[in-house]
């Protein structure tokens, strides 16, 4: 099997990186011991920190960061553009020049459901949880879940506790127990 991975010669990777076959990588900046799965594409002047997992099929665009020790789940989209066009007021093909980057932050440690959806201009905050199939409009505060379409807050977390599942009560619905966070994560 042909081991397919594009990534340009302006990417910055940090030391003991873990890049899976079938990425797409440029203008980005990838911290140490990150792992990338297989189907990501990470766009220029995007970042993801130090020991952050990005799942496959992610799609991180321009303009987004995310900080250190951040889980992103499978089929991740990043949206950085509030009013997305094709064509100027003109009719000519958008470039650079045409629009307005908006950015977007995953702050440390911070955890992104697969098939979560983040639009841009909002923080996901330290800790926090966006559950999977979730739609961000706007900013998550640290150590919160949040779920549904649009996101809303589920449960707030408690600064120096995480929440570990217990047991499945119905399908989509976990009994937790909170636990001090180990001093790596704090």
């Amino acid at each position: 099997m042909t081991d397919v991975r594009c990534i340009a010669s302006d990417v910055k990777l940090g030391h003991n990186v873990r890049l899976a076959p079938f990425i797409n990588l440029y203008g980005c900046e990838i911290g140490d011991e990150a792992k990338i799965g297989a189907f990501v594409e990470i766009q220029k002047n995007a970042s993801v920190g130090a020991r952050c997992k990005i799942s496959s099929h992610t799609f991180i665009c321009e303009g987004v960061t995310i900080e250190d020790n951040a889980f992103v789940g499978h089929g991740v989209v990043f949206i950085n553009d509030t009013y997305p066009q094709a064509t100027t007021a003109d009719g000519h093909l958008e470039s650079d020049k045409d629009w307005v980057l908006e950015r977007t932050r995953v702050k440390k440690g911070a955890s992104i459901g697969s098939g979560a959806t983040i639009l841009s201009n909002v923080t996901i905050g330290e800790h926090a949880l966006v559950g999977a199939g979730s739609v961000v409009t706007a900013d998550v505060s640290p150590n919160t879940i949040v779920v549904d379409n649009p996101a809303i807050v589920s449960l707030p977390m408690f600064p120096g506790l995480i929440l570990i599942p217990q047991r499945r009560v119905a399908s989509h619905i976990f009994e937790f127990v909170a636990s001090e966070a180990p001093a790596s994560l704090a």
